[in-house]
């Protein structure tokens, strides 16, 4: 049922043509770079959180879960919360040193900003 969802196909005109199949757009998932190639960036923030010091890792190339993944490790080696959206690792607390050994342990090329 799901195949024939008429939602998603709304800015399509009629087609006289018996072999149309209708593109839904589906194409080529995002792929991730091996930790070598990544250039990472590690940067403190406070703008818009209360005065409360973040830590932001940002420039990941790759899929959502990859990055959520890479979160997840990074926070329970920190033993701090944080949360992964929009291409962003958002780490609580000031913790750009070690966020910066564990990302080169890991393989990945990080710089501190």
């Amino acid at each position: 049922m799901s195949d024939n969802d008429w939602k998603k196909r709304l800015g399509v005109v009629f087609s006289t043509n018996p072999d149309f199949e209708y593109d839904k757009g589906e194409g080529d998932a995002v792929v991730t770079l091996p930790p070598s190639q990544q250039k990472l960036r590690i940067a403190l923030d406070r703008r818009n959180r209360a005065g409360k010091q973040v830590t932001v890792v940002s420039d990941f190339i790759g899929s959502d879960d990859d990055l959520k993944e890479l979160c997840k490790s990074l926070k329970t080696k920190c033993g701090v919360g944080g949360s992964a959206k929009e291409g962003l690792i958002v780490i609580q607390g000031d913790q750009r040193s070690k966020i910066a050994e564990l990302l080169v342990s890991a393989g990945y090329k990080a710089r501190v900003i």
